[in-house]
């Protein structure tokens, strides 16, 4: 999925070039670039399917040459993540009845690529022979108040993999003393939006939780796959619902499990992720850029790869993010009010 914005990430991330297309960690891949290489090893070119925004086709084609171009889906306008999912399922369904599917956003960082690997891995082999719908949940590490919760079921294992587990329930993004309260509790995990399952499953699950939704798409599938599709998906795409995959099936679905994992994961939704997910200094800095010299400061996140030399002294605890001739400089605990002065 590689269609949203990004507008936290400001102004590294613009409309016109979201986060998802940038080298955010400066290692020379984008975020696009890296997700499609921890799947490399997982599945071929031909099976790595990109929906992402009409108006990023482009962008991605650029960034991926070695997946097919007819693999790029693109949506007309921005419905949330379950019509995109549905869409694609649809599409994948016409090709491979069998499919068996992984849904991974595409600005998410992943540390450990081989243990991500292998627990995908395994959470294919479980969906293959099951008609289970299949999360992962991410070891918390810190009472994380941006992200939503999935409660697992520990007493009740997978008997087909031990390290899978019933859901329990779904938690919104919960106030600091909730996700203290979560962190004391060892199963509680972070939703961490990556899903597997059968796409026979998925389809299923559209009929019976989303009906008109996927009746959309039933009128679309005689063109897929041919030179009307993309005219017939810009006539009725934008007559989706507007809601996400958590809201549409997974809050409603009956055989819903978890995986729990740990593998160094980041949603990379603001300036604050980063800096915890990237390497700092003694005084608690990242430094993201060339030539960055700083003096009498501590946890701060600088990201100034197109500057020649940057010196910063004096700061505690605030982002510095330049790009196209714009300069951010916006107190941490403050970057909230980030996305509001992109509008303004």
């Amino acid at each position: 999925m590689a269609g949203g914005v990004g507008s936290r990430f400001w102004p590294m991330s613009t409309e016109e070039r979201p986060k998802q297309f940038i080298d955010v960690l400066g290692v020379g891949r984008t975020l696009l670039q890296l997700t499609y290489d921890r799947f490399k090893d997982v599945v071929p070119a031909e099976n790595v399917w990109v929906v992402t925004n009409a108006r990023y086709a482009d962008i991605c084609a650029e960034q991926l040459p070695d997946m097919p171009r007819g693999n790029i889906l693109q949506e007309p306008c921005r419905r949330n993540t379950a019509p995109c999912i549905a869409y694609v399922s649809c599409r994948i369904k016409e090709q491979d009845e069998n499919a068996n599917i992984v849904v991974a956003p595409s600005d998410h960082i992943v540390m450990n690529v081989t243990e991500f690997q292998r627990v995908i891995r395994q959470c294919l082999d479980f969906v293959n022979d099951t008609d289970a719908i299949l999360t992962l949940g991410m070891k918390p590490t810190r009472p994380e108040t941006g992200y939503g919760y999935i409660q697992a079921d520990l007493s009740a294992s997978s008997v087909r993999n031990k390290e899978i587990f019933r859901v329990f329930s779904f938690r919104e993004k919960p106030d600091l003393q909730t996700a203290e309260q979560y962190i004391q509790d060892q199963s509680y995990f972070w939703n961490s939006g990556i899903f597997i399952w059968n796409v026979s499953t998925i389809v299923n699950a559209f009929r019976i939780y989303q009906p008109t939704m996927i009746r959309l798409f039933d009128t679309i599938r005689p063109y897929m796959g041919t030179e009307r599709e993309q005219e017939m998906l810009n006539q009725r795409y934008p007559e989706c619902e507007n809601i996400s995959i958590d809201y549409a099936i997974m809050e409603k679905a009956d055989e819903i499990y978890v995986c729990p994992a740990d593998f160094g994961w980041s949603d990379l939704g603001t300036w604050g992720s980063l800096l915890m997910q990237t390497p700092r200094d003694l005084q608690g800095n990242s430094l993201i850029g060339a030539n960055i010299r700083v003096f009498d400061t501590k946890d701060c996140i600088i990201h100034a790869t197109e500057e020649k030399k940057v010196v910063v002294q004096g700061l505690e605890g605030y982002i510095v993010a330049e790009k196209d001739n714009t300069l951010l400089i916006c107190r941490l605990s403050e970057e909230q009010k980030i996305k509001q002065y992109t509008e303004e």
